[in-house]
Protein backbone atom coordinates (compact mmCIF):
# COMPACT_ATOMS: atom_id res chain seq x y z
CA UNK A 1 0.00 0.00 0.00
CA UNK A 2 1.48 3.25 -0.82
CA UNK A 3 1.79 5.32 1.96
CA UNK A 4 3.40 8.30 0.69
CA UNK A 5 2.29 11.94 1.70
CA UNK A 6 0.98 13.95 -1.42
CA UNK A 7 3.64 16.88 -2.33
CA UNK A 8 2.44 20.39 -1.53
CA UNK A 9 1.79 22.10 -5.04
CA UNK A 10 4.42 25.76 -5.15
CA UNK A 11 2.65 27.39 -7.72
CA UNK A 12 0.51 29.56 -5.36
CA UNK A 13 3.68 30.31 -3.19
CA UNK A 14 5.66 31.32 -6.41
CA UNK A 15 2.61 33.06 -7.47
CA UNK A 16 2.51 34.87 -4.24
CA UNK A 17 5.58 35.69 -3.88
CA UNK A 18 6.20 37.10 -7.74
CA UNK A 19 2.89 39.41 -7.35
CA UNK A 20 4.24 41.34 -4.53
CA UNK A 21 7.98 41.83 -6.18
CA UNK A 22 5.59 43.03 -9.70
CA UNK A 23 3.43 45.42 -7.53
CA UNK A 24 5.50 47.07 -5.59
CA UNK A 25 7.89 48.60 -8.13
CA UNK A 26 4.42 48.79 -10.55
CA UNK A 27 2.87 51.02 -8.30
CA UNK A 28 6.02 53.29 -7.52
CA UNK A 29 6.30 54.06 -11.18
CA UNK A 30 2.60 54.95 -10.69
CA UNK A 31 3.16 58.00 -8.46
CA UNK A 32 6.53 58.69 -10.61
CA UNK A 33 4.34 58.93 -13.29
CA UNK A 34 1.87 61.51 -11.87
CA UNK A 35 5.16 63.16 -10.47
CA UNK A 36 6.14 63.53 -13.87
CA UNK A 37 2.97 64.47 -15.54
CA UNK A 38 0.77 66.36 -12.74
CA UNK A 39 3.28 67.26 -9.83
CA UNK A 40 0.82 69.51 -8.65
CA UNK A 41 -1.60 66.59 -7.78
CA UNK A 42 1.22 65.47 -5.35
CA UNK A 43 2.19 68.74 -3.44
CA UNK A 44 1.17 72.99 -3.98
CA UNK A 45 4.25 74.14 -3.22
CA UNK A 46 6.77 76.18 -5.45
CA UNK A 47 9.63 74.23 -5.86
CA UNK A 48 11.92 77.34 -6.59
CA UNK A 49 10.46 79.06 -3.48
CA UNK A 50 12.94 79.56 -1.08
CA UNK A 51 12.23 80.70 3.01
CA UNK A 52 16.41 81.59 4.32
CA UNK A 53 14.72 81.60 7.86
CA UNK A 54 13.23 77.97 7.31
CA UNK A 55 17.04 76.93 5.42
CA UNK A 56 18.05 72.94 6.90
CA UNK A 57 14.78 72.42 8.79
CA UNK A 58 14.85 68.67 9.57
CA UNK A 59 12.24 66.40 8.41
CA UNK A 60 8.50 67.73 10.05
CA UNK A 61 4.78 68.00 9.67
CA UNK A 62 4.98 70.94 7.63
CA UNK A 63 8.30 69.76 5.46
CA UNK A 64 8.11 65.82 4.87
CA UNK A 65 11.71 65.70 3.68
CA UNK A 66 13.16 68.62 5.23
CA UNK A 67 14.29 72.10 3.66
CA UNK A 68 17.85 72.95 1.87
CA UNK A 69 20.62 75.51 2.42
CA UNK A 70 18.05 78.07 0.93
CA UNK A 71 15.01 77.14 2.84
CA UNK A 72 13.37 75.51 -0.34
CA UNK A 73 11.22 72.18 0.40
CA UNK A 74 12.64 68.85 -0.40
CA UNK A 75 9.85 66.94 -0.82
CA UNK A 76 8.24 69.61 -3.73
CA UNK A 77 11.94 69.56 -5.73
CA UNK A 78 12.02 66.08 -5.34
CA UNK A 79 8.64 65.37 -7.10
CA UNK A 80 9.47 68.05 -9.29
CA UNK A 81 12.39 66.73 -10.14
CA UNK A 82 10.74 63.34 -11.05
CA UNK A 83 9.80 65.42 -14.63
CA UNK A 84 13.77 66.05 -15.10
CA UNK A 85 15.26 62.98 -14.35
CA UNK A 86 12.43 61.12 -16.24
CA UNK A 87 12.29 63.34 -19.39
CA UNK A 88 16.07 63.20 -19.65
CA UNK A 89 16.22 59.74 -19.36
CA UNK A 90 13.26 58.88 -21.95
CA UNK A 91 14.33 61.32 -24.74
CA UNK A 92 17.67 59.96 -24.03
CA UNK A 93 16.91 56.41 -24.24
CA UNK A 94 13.94 56.99 -27.38
CA UNK A 95 17.06 58.69 -29.02
CA UNK A 96 19.60 55.92 -28.50
CA UNK A 97 17.35 53.15 -29.63
CA UNK A 98 16.08 55.05 -32.92
CA UNK A 99 19.67 55.62 -33.93
CA UNK A 100 21.32 51.67 -32.54
CA UNK A 101 18.27 50.33 -34.49
CA UNK A 102 18.76 52.23 -37.33
CA UNK A 103 22.76 51.20 -37.80
CA UNK A 104 22.40 47.46 -36.54
CA UNK A 105 19.32 46.85 -39.24
CA UNK A 106 21.73 48.57 -41.96
CA UNK A 107 24.35 46.33 -40.79
CA UNK A 108 22.40 43.32 -40.67
CA UNK A 109 20.92 43.46 -44.13
CA UNK A 110 24.34 45.10 -45.93
CA UNK A 111 26.86 43.61 -47.92
CA UNK A 112 29.63 41.91 -45.86
CA UNK A 113 32.14 44.69 -46.28
CA UNK A 114 29.13 47.61 -45.12
CA UNK A 115 28.18 45.33 -42.06
CA UNK A 116 32.01 45.08 -41.11
CA UNK A 117 32.67 48.79 -40.99
CA UNK A 118 29.40 49.19 -39.37
CA UNK A 119 30.07 46.56 -36.69
CA UNK A 120 33.77 47.90 -35.80
CA UNK A 121 32.01 51.20 -35.32
CA UNK A 122 29.86 49.83 -32.55
CA UNK A 123 32.25 47.52 -31.33
CA UNK A 124 34.62 50.59 -30.65
CA UNK A 125 32.60 52.93 -29.37
CA UNK A 126 31.33 49.90 -26.88
CA UNK A 127 34.26 49.25 -25.92
CA UNK A 128 34.34 52.98 -24.03
CA UNK A 129 32.65 53.72 -20.52
CA UNK A 130 29.26 54.93 -21.05
CA UNK A 131 29.92 58.13 -18.90
CA UNK A 132 32.95 58.82 -20.99
CA UNK A 133 31.95 58.68 -23.85
CA UNK A 134 29.03 61.24 -22.90
CA UNK A 135 31.48 63.74 -21.34
CA UNK A 136 33.53 63.39 -24.33
CA UNK A 137 30.25 64.79 -26.30
CA UNK A 138 29.64 67.32 -23.58
CA UNK A 139 33.03 68.69 -24.11
CA UNK A 140 32.56 69.45 -27.41
CA UNK A 141 29.52 71.48 -27.12
CA UNK A 142 28.17 72.98 -23.73
CA UNK A 143 26.25 71.76 -20.53
CA UNK A 144 22.59 71.72 -20.66
CA UNK A 145 19.75 69.43 -21.15
CA UNK A 146 19.66 69.33 -25.07
CA UNK A 147 23.34 68.20 -24.66
CA UNK A 148 22.53 66.00 -22.04
CA UNK A 149 20.11 64.14 -23.99
CA UNK A 150 22.31 63.65 -27.18
CA UNK A 151 25.57 62.52 -25.14
CA UNK A 152 23.39 59.48 -23.25
CA UNK A 153 21.57 58.72 -26.82
CA UNK A 154 25.65 58.52 -28.55
CA UNK A 155 26.73 56.34 -25.54
CA UNK A 156 23.90 54.03 -25.14
CA UNK A 157 23.36 53.74 -29.09
CA UNK A 158 25.95 51.12 -29.62
CA UNK A 159 23.96 48.49 -27.48
CA UNK A 160 20.86 48.69 -28.93
CA UNK A 161 22.83 48.42 -32.49
CA UNK A 162 24.73 45.16 -31.63
CA UNK A 163 21.51 43.82 -30.54
CA UNK A 164 19.34 44.65 -33.78
CA UNK A 165 22.36 43.57 -35.59
CA UNK A 166 22.09 39.99 -34.34
CA UNK A 167 18.23 39.54 -33.99
CA UNK A 168 18.63 41.07 -37.78
CA UNK A 169 21.22 38.06 -39.12
CA UNK A 170 19.09 36.19 -37.02
CA UNK A 171 15.98 36.34 -38.96
CA UNK A 172 17.48 37.09 -42.18
CA UNK A 173 18.76 33.32 -41.81
CA UNK A 174 14.63 31.91 -41.14
CA UNK A 175 12.72 29.56 -43.75
CA UNK A 176 10.17 31.76 -43.89
CA UNK A 177 12.61 35.06 -44.92
CA UNK A 178 14.02 32.74 -47.79
CA UNK A 179 10.95 31.58 -48.46
CA UNK A 180 9.87 35.11 -49.28
CA UNK A 181 12.97 35.79 -50.88
CA UNK A 182 12.37 33.36 -53.31
CA UNK A 183 8.93 34.82 -54.28
CA UNK A 184 11.01 37.38 -55.44
CA UNK A 185 10.10 40.18 -52.77
CA UNK A 186 12.27 43.20 -52.79
CA UNK A 187 15.03 44.06 -49.95
CA UNK A 188 12.86 47.15 -48.88
CA UNK A 189 9.81 45.14 -48.57
CA UNK A 190 11.64 42.27 -47.57
CA UNK A 191 12.74 44.34 -44.36
CA UNK A 192 9.87 46.30 -44.07
CA UNK A 193 7.28 43.21 -43.71
CA UNK A 194 9.01 40.46 -42.69
CA UNK A 195 12.56 41.23 -40.82
CA UNK A 196 11.64 44.61 -38.83
CA UNK A 197 8.81 43.63 -37.03
CA UNK A 198 10.84 40.50 -35.68
CA UNK A 199 13.64 42.70 -35.25
CA UNK A 200 11.86 44.74 -32.95
CA UNK A 201 9.66 43.24 -30.45
CA UNK A 202 12.61 42.72 -27.73
CA UNK A 203 13.47 46.22 -28.06
CA UNK A 204 10.73 48.00 -26.07
CA UNK A 205 11.77 45.43 -22.68
CA UNK A 206 15.57 46.34 -23.49
CA UNK A 207 14.45 49.88 -23.38
CA UNK A 208 12.38 49.65 -20.12
CA UNK A 209 15.89 48.47 -18.70
CA UNK A 210 17.88 50.68 -20.54
CA UNK A 211 15.63 53.32 -19.07
CA UNK A 212 17.44 53.15 -15.75
CA UNK A 213 21.05 53.05 -16.69
CA UNK A 214 19.80 56.33 -18.77
CA UNK A 215 18.72 58.06 -15.83
CA UNK A 216 21.48 57.19 -13.56
CA UNK A 217 23.73 58.59 -16.04
CA UNK A 218 21.98 61.94 -16.61
CA UNK A 219 21.57 62.06 -12.82
CA UNK A 220 25.26 61.33 -12.74
CA UNK A 221 26.59 63.84 -15.60
CA UNK A 222 24.21 66.65 -14.03
CA UNK A 223 26.04 66.04 -10.48
CA UNK A 224 29.66 67.05 -12.57
CA UNK A 225 27.23 70.20 -13.79
CA UNK A 226 26.45 68.81 -16.83
CA UNK A 227 23.07 68.94 -17.37
CA UNK A 228 20.25 70.83 -16.03
CA UNK A 229 21.91 74.24 -14.02
CA UNK A 230 20.38 75.49 -10.97
CA UNK A 231 18.07 75.79 -9.59
CA UNK A 232 16.25 73.31 -11.49
CA UNK A 233 15.16 70.77 -9.06
CA UNK A 234 17.07 67.55 -11.08
CA UNK A 235 17.74 64.96 -8.86
CA UNK A 236 21.67 64.92 -10.01
CA UNK A 237 22.02 68.55 -9.42
CA UNK A 238 19.81 68.77 -6.12
CA UNK A 239 22.25 65.86 -5.12
CA UNK A 240 25.44 68.16 -6.40
CA UNK A 241 24.31 71.64 -4.25
CA UNK A 242 23.48 69.33 -1.02
CA UNK A 243 26.60 67.41 -0.83
CA UNK A 244 28.29 70.11 1.11
CA UNK A 245 25.38 69.83 3.70
CA UNK A 246 25.84 65.78 4.69
CA UNK A 247 26.82 66.89 8.41
CA UNK A 248 24.23 69.00 9.48
CA UNK A 249 21.22 68.61 6.36
CA UNK A 250 21.55 64.54 5.08
CA UNK A 251 17.95 64.63 4.22
CA UNK A 252 18.38 67.12 1.46
CA UNK A 253 20.95 65.03 -0.39
CA UNK A 254 20.21 61.18 0.81
CA UNK A 255 16.12 61.90 0.21
CA UNK A 256 16.27 62.68 -3.76
CA UNK A 257 19.43 59.96 -3.77
CA UNK A 258 16.42 57.67 -2.18
CA UNK A 259 14.06 58.48 -5.27
CA UNK A 260 16.41 58.29 -7.81
CA UNK A 261 17.33 54.80 -6.53
CA UNK A 262 13.79 53.48 -6.15
CA UNK A 263 13.02 54.87 -9.26
CA UNK A 264 15.63 53.18 -11.30
CA UNK A 265 15.77 49.29 -8.95
CA UNK A 266 11.94 49.74 -10.15
CA UNK A 267 12.23 50.24 -13.73
CA UNK A 268 14.98 47.47 -13.48
CA UNK A 269 12.63 45.03 -11.43
CA UNK A 270 9.55 45.69 -14.01
CA UNK A 271 11.34 45.26 -17.14
CA UNK A 272 13.28 41.66 -16.15
CA UNK A 273 10.14 40.50 -15.09
CA UNK A 274 9.18 41.49 -18.95
CA UNK A 275 11.84 40.36 -20.35
CA UNK A 276 11.43 36.68 -18.66
CA UNK A 277 7.67 36.74 -19.88
CA UNK A 278 8.96 37.65 -23.46
CA UNK A 279 11.80 34.30 -23.43
CA UNK A 280 9.14 32.41 -21.98
CA UNK A 281 10.50 31.81 -18.44
CA UNK A 282 7.50 33.91 -16.43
Amino acid sequence: MDVSLPVPSTVGVRAGWRLPSLVAPAAFLVLVAVAVVAPALLTGTDPLAADPMSALRAPSAAHWFGTDQLGRDVFTRVIYGARYSLSIGLAATALSVVAGGVVGLLAGLSPRVVDELLSRALDVLSAFPEVLLALLFIAFTEPGTPSLILAIALAFAPRYGRIVRAQTLLVRRAGYVEQATTFGLSRARLAWRHILPNVLGPLPILATIGLGSAIVNAASLSFLGMGPQPPSPEWGAMLAESRNYLRVAWWSAILPGLALTATVVSLTAVGRRLQARFEGRR
